[in-house]
Parts: C-alpha cells; structure tokens; sequence
C-alpha cells in the first residue's frame, strides 16, 4: 500500500511542477492563460484533444460500463466526431483568430450579433461543465482509494488533487493543462495496452476465449437488448457524442489555441488511432465480469481496480493509480479554465460592461477556486454512476450544434431568436430528464421501444433543430415586415474562406 500512494504522490508532484512552470517567460494575458497566445502546433494540440478521450470517464466510466452493460459500451469507440472535426474545427479556429474569440460565448456573441445569446451559452456550458467536473473529482477519489486498497479517504484525496488543479490552472492556464498532458498521455497508454492484453490473457489464455467464458454463464452480454440500451438507444448515443464532443466548452476554446487550421485537420486524422486504445479498456471491463463478480449500481465503475489489485503487486497498481489520477487532474484543468473563462467574459462582463480585460482576467483566474468548491459541493453531495453524468452533460452541450453549423452556411436559416428558442427548448428537456429521471417509456407506454428507447439528448437536439426553424421563419418574416432587416439573418456569416 505505501509503494502504490507513494508513485502516485511522485506523479502528483510531477504534475503540479510542470503545470506551474509552464507560465515561465511568458507574460499571461487573458489571451495566453485561456489559448496559450494562439500559438500551439499538431503536438499539443494532439495532447489536449486527446486529453478529452482519456478523462476519468474513460478509466473507470467505459471498463464499467462493459462490466455492468456489455455490448452497449461499444458506443464509446464510435468514432464519427473526428468526421465531422475535420471539416468544423478549423473553421471555428480561423473565425476565433479573426475576432480574436477567447470562449465558446464569444462565438455565438460575434456569429450572431447578440450579448444575451452569448451569455446563454455560457450559463448552460456552466451547467455542463460542473457535471464533467464532477466526474474527475469523483474518479480521482475512486482512483486512489482503490490504489491505496482503501488505507486513504476519497475526499482527501478529492481536495489534495482539486487543490493541485487549482495552483496549477491560476498560475498557468492552458499552457499547464498542454505540458501535464505530455507525462500523462505517455503514462495512459502504457498502462492500458498492459492491461488490455495481460488480463484477458492471465485469465482467460486470449481475448476471443474471454468473450467465449462471459457468453457461456452471461448469454446475450454481446448482444444489444431488444428493450433499454437497444439499437436506437446505441445510434441515438452514438450521434449525440460524435455531434457534442467539440461543443464541450473547453474543447471547443481548445481548437482556438490551435497555430493554424492544418494543425487542426492533422490532429482529426491522427485522433482515431489513439482513440481505439479505449478497446483495450473495454477489455478490461470484460476480464473482471467473471472475476470480481459482485458489483451492481454504481459500483460497476469499480471494476478496473478491483481486478487490478486482486492481480497486480501494489508497483504495478500504483503506476495504474497514477494513470488514472493524471485522467482526472488534465481534463479537470481544462473544464476549471473553460469554466472560469465563461464566468468572466461572459457573465460578468456583460453584466459590468465597464470592466477592462485586465480586471477579467483577474476574476477569471480568481473564479477557479470558486467554481473548483461548488464542483466539491455536487462531489461531495452527490451519486449516481460516471458514466450517466457524463451523458447528461453531452445532452446539454450538444444543443449548440445546430447554431455552431448554420453559422457556417452561406446562407445561415437560422435568426437569433430562433437559436436562442432552440436551445432553450433543448436544454429544458435534457434538465427535465435529469432532475425527474423520467424516460419516454414511461411517458409513452404504447410507443413502439424503438422510440421509446432514443437517448433523450438526442431528442432534445431533434426538438431543438425544430423549435429553431420555425421560429427563425417566424422571425424572419416579421422583422422583414416592419422593414427592420432583410432576407439575411442578423448574424455575420462565417463562411469566409478563413484557411
């Protein structure tokens, strides 16, 4: 137990220092704290883009899932996002560099022209962020009880790590969150082609007479349900996280931290070969169904520690324990940036219009530890498995997406008022959902489970696509009316050729 705590308190230490002398020689404006003066290229740019595949979600959410669920956590190496990347992300960069954009706020304030539009995206990527936060805190204290087989409290470690997150965010931004990613993705991708390969093998003799031993006591764990997480539930997911993974807003700002947009459409190609390495976590999951038998409820996110130190002497076990706290802690760094960015600069901003971006800056760095406890506050507070979180979350940024694309068209269908009804609509359902624990099946008995069973973000999205439209229509004819603007929507376009 002392060698395991005490390689993940080296690995802590090695986190903190980087993260804190990441700021050396560089003078940490606003600019530079939040996207790193715009200036970084394919490799940290990989990294912090990686850091968002390898969260505490992917560590202890996704084996869990395998573990509790089966077949359906194959939504989780769905990889159609780094598609759609591809053609988005570099055109969200150059809009963000010509207007010089500090936040996903910013985005939707200059595409269409609105201070209150912005300032909603901000307060419901707040209400996103905190969930995600969440799951990083809650993993972390997962994480090192487990590695420390249980000899140290969760919430201590939950504060010793927030408190390092805190240090390193207000000194350096991202510039600390880019250089932890470099030890970390290293360290992460050791760990889990080891485990992904040893464990099957070690008990199994291979990963096909793994999957063999589960279907004989488990029959149908490989198979989707015909009700639940069925095919439209697996689809529906699918297209919310592929359509959601660059509208988190600290992923969103990282695509602004980008040198160019070549750098950009590199880092879309090379994603997916890093990201099939979530498979090897999802062989993890599978290992420890038969082998660690009695988890249920929240406790399938145990699954990969507990067949972890059930296997592996306490070195092994702390190089894995270090893995996973480096999950939580760079993503964590992100999401705590991002956060205080949007609570600055678009919420405090346009409530005090005359405060100078040298004041934001100070209420940016100085909201870290603010938002950090009310996360603690929801950790402490709270339950529920990583995994749910972390949809219900996707569910409330994925209703950006419609206003993010349109605003690309050459011809955007969409007003502002018809964006700000879409979202509005979109989040109350996804809110409603998951304050009420409510699902279509129970709303719509007779609906066939093929509807009944679609992810609920997704149809938010779909009502929010509809609500969207039918007021912009709307809109549109009664300003064209009273002569108050044309055929064109109110927002600049951002369709320009910015290569």
């Amino acid at each position: 137990m002392v060698i395991s705590v005490g390689i993940i308190a080296i690995f802590l230490v090695i986190a903190l220092f980087l993260g804190i002398i990441a700021s050396r020689g560089k003078d940490m404006s606003l600019e530079q704290w939040s996207v790193g003066g715009r200036g970084f290229g394919s490799i940290f740019i990989f990294l912090l883009m990686a850091g968002e595949i390898y969260t505490t979600n992917a560590f202890l959410g996704v084996s869990g899932w395998m573990y509790g669920k089966g077949s359906v956590a194959f939504y989780n190496i769905a990889m159609l996002n780094y598609v759609i990347a591809y053609w988005l992300t570099p055109k969200i960069w150059a809009y963000g560099k010509k207007h010089s954009l500090l936040s996903q706020s910013d985005f939707f304030e200059k595409a269409y022209n609105s201070k209150i539009l912005g300032t909603l995206v901000a307060i419901v990527g707040l209400a996103a962020l905190i969930p995600y936060l969440v799951i990083q805190l809650k993993g972390l204290g997962i994480i090192v009880s487990e590695a420390s087989y249980g000899a140290i409290d969760p919430k201590l470690t939950i504060w010793i790590g927030t408190i390092a997150m805190i240090a390193y965010v207000m000194v350096s931004g991202i510039h600390g969150s880019a250089w932890t990613a470099v030890i970390k993705d290293f360290l992460i991708l050791g760990v889990v082609l080891f485990l992904g390969i040893y464990l099957p093998f070690h008990y199994y003799g291979g990963i096909q007479p793994m999957w063999e031993a589960i279907e004989a006591v488990k029959p149908g764990f490989l198979t989707l349900p015909d009700t639940g997480f069925s095919v439209s539930w697996y689809i529906s997911t699918m297209m919310l996280t592929s359509l959601g993974f660059y509208m988190w807003p600290h992923t969103f700002v990282a695509t602004f931290s980008a040198k160019s947009g070549n750098a950009l459409r590199k880092n879309a190609i090379m994603l997916p070969i890093y990201a099939l390495f979530l498979l090897f976590i999802l062989f993890v999951g599978a290992a420890a169904v038969l082998q660690v038998p009695e988890l249920e409820g929240g406790a399938v996110d145990l699954a990969l520690f507990k067949i972890s130190t059930q296997t592996f002497n306490p070195v092994i076990v702390g190089f894995i324990g270090a893995a996973g706290l480096l999950t939580a802690i760079v993503p964590g760094s992100l999401i705590l940036m991002s956060a205080a960015t949007l609570l600055a600069k678009n919420v405090v901003k346009p409530i005090r219009p005359q405060t100078t971006d040298q004041q934001i800056g100070i209420i940016a760095r100085y909201s870290v530890p603010v938002i950090a406890l009310v996360a603690l506050y929801f950790t402490f507070s709270g339950s529920g498995a990583i995994t749910l979180l972390f949809l219900m979350g996707y569910g409330l940024v994925t209703q950006f997406v419609p206003a993010v694309v349109c605003s690309l068209l050459k011809k955007n269908p969409l007003t502002v008022q018809g964006v700000f009804a879409g979202i509005i609509a979109g989040v109350t359902i996804v809110g409603w959902q998951a304050s009420t624990g409510a699902h279509l099946s129970k709303l719509f008995p007779s609906w066939p489970s093929y509807i009944q069973d679609i992810n609920i973000g997704f149809l938010a999205l779909s009502v929010n696509v509809l609500v969207s439209l039918i007021v912009s229509v709307f809109t549109r004819k009664i300003t064209g009316k009273n002569g108050e603007t044309t055929d064109e929507p109110t927002n600049e376009k951002t369709v320009e050729n910015f290569q």
